[in-house]
């Protein structure tokens, strides 16, 4: 059955493809700040272990919403770990670094998120797509606030 939507198949695939590299980033960023959780040491173990908890959380539950407003674009959603690393803006971490590495590497992500989810808007408001608009200003709204919260512990 063919999707009539008031967004054409050309804008809703190239919507769907940068929706697709916000839901790698968020999935890889989400990745990272759970591994971060399990593995951080040190004096800011307490605050930062329950930080990246919530941070986790709330990534796992984003990822959801970016992967089903793909869908309702009707494309797929990529839902592989190959598929997310050819796809994400995020660097992998295979080592533990201390704290302050951590937290600056979640820095480091949630700004590459923000920039993502702006190239999103981007097309998005191009092409009249509101419910993608707002879900791409959501998730700007969340990395940056973040980023900032996480750059102050650095300070």
């Amino acid at each position: 059955m063919a999707v009539d939507i008031g967004i054409g198949k050309k804008d809703r695939e190239a919507i769907a493809k940068s929706l697709s590299a916000l839901l790698a980033d968020t999935y890889s960023l989400y990745l990272k700040t759970h591994g971060f959780h399990w593995n951080v040491t040190g004096p800011m173990f307490n605050t930062l272990h329950l930080m990246f908890e919530t941070q986790y959380n709330e990534l796992w539950t984003a990822a959801d919403l970016i992967a089903e407003r793909i869908r309702a674009l009707d494309v797929y959603a990529p839902g592989s770990y190959s598929q997310f690393g050819k796809l994400t803006s995020i660097r992998e971490e295979t080592g533990i670094p201390d704290w302050k590495g951590m937290t600056q590497q979640l820095v480091e992500g949630h700004e590459a998120c923000v920039r993502t989810a702006r190239g999103t808007f981007k097309l998005a408001d191009k092409a009249d797509d509101q419910p993608t608009a707002d879900l791409a200003t959501q998730r700007m709204e969340y990395h940056e606030k973040t980023a900032w919260m996480l750059r102050s512990l650095l300070k």
